[in-house]
């Protein structure tokens, strides 16, 4: 056990987007804007909400809407305490946010049974919070979990293990890239395609996908020229062919402090351009191929242990048209976002069923209370008493920018709805989503068009 034993308390802390602080200062892919949800994927520290057990304690960036702590309860998922800080900057991270309040912190310090840190990733932010509270973390240090998250330290990986990957290129300095380029551009004079990989960009950013040889030199000579402006030719990239795929998957295995690796689960991820957008539950594929996973998960897990790794691991891998496996296209030491459903499948998911984990995005003209939205989706939401529905597992990412109406003088706001549609067959499923979607989509052009509706504390 990380913790200790388990009934060791834990205190969960989502810091989505720790890649943020591991890319700091590292050589990757051109910056071409800084995103504009960065509010948003703050206030995914709410998935923590259905990871944590009774007897846990919560850090969020403020506290959740009662009516969505309402609709978890009536389903018998047993809530966390909930800790926040006084005041939170939609532009900080959660753990920036605690780390700015002393009595926050003093009363952190003040927790009985020495409970665990348990982070989203561990950065040297959450090094400061576990040193400033007294609090042990439940993962390695800082510098491992960077050092093993990057993609290129994945495709060593593979490459050492022997397994299969797409043909590419491992990039530390301006001299390998040029080298990578020459290689990459006779893959791309034959008609194909291959891609740049920022060794630390996160859910599609920090991917730059080219098909044509000029295009690659351009990217290329941009990075020279960085190199040469600054005196550091250090690049940490990853040139690879873009392969044909049928399905994303997504596979989590724990490691424990003595080595041992259990594999937890294996997603079918959903994606749209590039960007993750969900998972669906079961993954449809076959015995053999899950069977492959698990053993590439140990082989991985033991790899990952000898530098001091332990804790959770998501893989991405990848089915090829022919059913042939990549078992490894990336490593995330770290919780992922099917590390969050787990809960909740266990208790509300019979493996009867099927289930989407899925996003719907909103526009807004002011705060959306969730009591509002579930009249709407009445007829579409999980219940007691109808176990086919939406289970809504954040709600804090609907209004996290609310504060751009009054910042940047804004007539509406954009939200996104994070939930997981169970239901019976694979045709009730798709039906349920789409009409769910359906109902976010009345609100939103409500919202869009109607009267501004007032902030409500």
């Amino acid at each position: 056990m990380l913790a200790g034993t388990a009934t060791t308390p834990m205190v969960l802390i989502g810091n989505f987007e720790v890649e943020n602080q591991w890319a700091a200062g590292e050589p990757g892919l051109p910056r071409i804007a800084v995103s504009a949800t960065r509010e948003i994927a703050h206030r995914m520290d709410e998935f923590c909400l259905l990871l944590a057990g009774p007897d846990d304690h919560v850090l969020l960036k403020s506290a959740p809407d009662e009516g969505h702590l309402a609709h978890l309860a009536a389903l018998g998922l047993e809530l966390p305490r909930v800790l926040t800080p006084t005041v939170q900057d939609p532009g900080r991270t959660v753990t920036e946010d605690v780390l700015a309040d002393p009595a926050l912190l003093k009363e952190i310090r003040a927790l009985p049974g020495s409970p665990v840190l348990w982070p989203h990733g561990v950065s040297e932010r959450e090094e400061l919070l576990a040193e400033s509270t007294g609090v042990r973390l439940a993962g390695p240090s800082a510098r491992i979990c960077k050092a093993v998250n990057g993609k290129t330290y994945s495709r060593e990986i593979a490459d050492e293990l022997g397994l299969r990957q797409p043909r590419g290129w491992v990039c530390r300095n301006v001299s390998e890239l040029r080298s990578a380029t020459a290689g990459a551009g006779s893959l791309l004079d034959l008609g194909g395609t291959v891609v740049l990989k920022d060794s630390y960009g996160v859910s599609g950013k920090g991917l730059l996908v080219v098909s044509d040889r000029s295009a690659l030199e351009r990217v290329v000579r941009k990075i020279v020229r960085r190199a040469e402006r600054t005196g550091d030719d250090r690049v940490n990239l990853i040139v690879e062919t873009w392969v044909a795929k049928k399905t994303d998957l997504n596979y989590q295995f724990t490691i424990d402090r003595a080595g041992h690796c259990t594999f937890d689960f294996v997603r079918e991820a959903v994606t749209e351009g590039g960007v993750h957008k969900g998972h669906r539950i079961p993954a449809r594929i076959g015995g053999d191929q899950r069977a492959e996973l698990a053993e590439a998960s140990l082989r991985i897990g033991a790899r990952l242990h000898a530098d001091g790794y332990v804790g959770t691991v998501g893989v991405d891998a990848m089915v090829d048209p022919d059913d042939g496996l990549y078992p490894l296209v990336e490593i995330n030491a770290r919780n992922n976002m099917s590390t969050y459903q787990e809960r909740v499948r266990e208790r509300l998911i019979p493996d009867d069923r099927v289930a989407l984990a899925t996003q719907y995005p909103l526009t807004l003209r002011g705060r959306l209370p969730f009591d509002r939205l579930a009249d709407r989706l009445r007829d579409t939401l999980l219940t007691p008493e109808s176990p086919e529905g939406l289970l809504v597992n954040n709600y804090a990412t609907v209004n996290a920018a609310e504060h751009r109406l009054a910042a940047d003088g804004r007539e509406t706001f954009d939200g996104r709805l994070y939930g997981i549609v169970v239901a019976e067959t694979d045709a009730r499923l798709a039906a349920l989503d789409q009409q769910i979607a359906a109902h976010i989509t009345a609100l939103t052009e409500e919202n869009r068009h109607g009267p501004r509706h007032p902030a409500r504390h």
